[in-house]
């Protein structure tokens, strides 16, 4: 089939790369000069399907409260007089249950590790470099209250095979040796060996060359609006751009937060709101002193990883809407949880600070396969978890839209799941 994707960052160039292998004609469109320049640009590098979570579980209202009112704070809140903003919020409020949120991971962690073994099978294939690097993530527990409070993450992890080491102070050092320098300031952690890091925005990069030069070419028109999805009253046909009309046997949104746009006149909703998050980029200044992974600082939020020779700290949820501007004081606490954990390890007056619309659901699951509108699709909703889940996602809809049985369970990340 002729496949138009509507989208290209991570999510819509791994869709594109498996559609192609699976043998359809696919044109990619996206508004920016190149791929991976919105959301997949600059996150925190995180390759983590053992925390493939819900952000709606039990206690984080009260955590909110908790959160809003720190200094470093990792949560901000934009009022705003916007009815969807507000609704999304009620919506993922009335899954912070015990048992919602059971549910809910057990929907993620599937198509995160699904992903990872895509991941793992597309390096060995193609050898796609990322400055990727396979040494795990550390969660790192600032207070004891924090570490006795690990037992229901634990016991998801055991129920789904996800290896993991609960570390003291000695053994998070010899994790990651940089923190032996700082051991008064946490007490023990939580490590995932099997969590992988790498540059989201240089795969994205690469994996768009491969796809445009594979056996099966890709096309790739970059700096193409997408106005509105075509029907003919029955099924998608296309799409019409500011360039044009592109006309197609099966269309794809892609286009993270901003992919409810684009269905809504068609009858589709779909709770994928934005969620702001930060991060800065600080070239390294002392290899001892830099992380060799990834560290999640779990009083902030905040996560430092090594990307190359660069250390990348992504953290903070803004709900601000569509707001894309850079706000100082959501620097701080970036700042101050790398000095704090890694001093001397960068070179912070050289930081560069960005900012992307994280594409959240209020449940947590991504939606992606089937609409209701014969021949549109979607591949959207993954929150922090697109670079986890973009390989799985992408082979899934590859799956789905050449009518394969897919090898994961579609239930949990259909869009079925919001209809009323």
């Amino acid at each position: 089939m002729k496949v138009l994707i509507l989208g290209g960052g991570v999510i819509g160039t791994t869709s594109a790369y498996y559609l192609a292998n699976a043998g359809h004609e696919v044109t990619l469109v996206d508004r920016q000069p190149g791929p991976g320049l919105e959301t997949s640009y600059a996150n925190a590098g995180e390759i983590s399907p053992g925390y493939s979570s819900p952000w709606a579980g039990p206690g984080v209202p009260l955590k909110a409260v908790k959160w809003l009112l720190m200094k470093h704070g990792p949560l901000a809140i934009r009022p705003k007089l916007d009815p969807v903003m507000w609704g999304w919020m009620l919506k993922m409020l009335s899954n912070c249950t015990s048992a919602r949120y059971a549910v809910n991971k057990a929907r993620m962690v599937p198509i995160a590790e699904y992903s990872r073994d895509c991941l793992r099978e597309l390096r060995a294939e193609t050898g796609i470099a990322y400055d990727e690097r396979a040494r795990g993530t550390l969660q790192l527990f600032r207070t004891q209250k924090q570490l006795d409070h690990i037992g229901g993450d634990v016991e998801v992890l055991k129920e789904f095979g996800v290896p993991f080491e609960v570390l003291d102070r000695a053994g998070c050092a010899i994790a990651e040796p940089a923190l032996a320098r700082v051991s008064e300031k946490y007490v023990g952690g939580l490590r995932l060996p099997g969590d992988e890091t790498g540059d989201c925005h240089i795969f994205t990069t690469r994996l768009a060359e491969m796809a445009a030069q594979g056996n099966n070419p890709v096309e790739f028109r970059y700096g193409v609006t997408v106005e509105e999805i075509l029907t003919d009253g029955r099924r998608a046909t296309g799409a019409r751009t500011d360039k044009g009309v592109i006309e197609a046997d099966a269309v794809v949104v892609a286009l993270g937060s901003y992919s409810p746009f684009l269905v809504k006149p068609l009858g589709i909703r779909i709770p994928v709101h934005p969620v702001k998050g930060y991060s800065i980029t600080v070239p390294i200044a002392d290899e001892a002193a830099a992380p060799v992974s990834t560290v999640m600082d779990e009083t902030y939020k905040i996560a430092t990883t090594r990307l190359g020779s660069r250390i990348r700290v992504g953290g903070t949820a803004e709900l601000a809407g569509y707001d894309l501007s850079l706000r100082p004081s959501r620097r701080t606490p970036l700042d101050h949880s790398v000095t704090d954990l890694f001093p001397g390890g960068g070179r912070m007056e050289e930081a560069t600070f960005w900012c992307g619309l994280r594409p959240m659901t209020p449940d947590g699951p991504p939606v992606i396969g089937k609409t209701r509108v014969e021949g549109l699709y979607l591949n959207t909703g993954h929150g922090t978890l697109g670079w986890t889940m973009a390989c799985g996602s992408g082979r899934f809809l590859a799956d789905v839209v050449s009518g394969r049985k897919p090898e994961v369970d579609p239930a949990g990340i259909s869009v079925e799941r919001y209809a009323a």
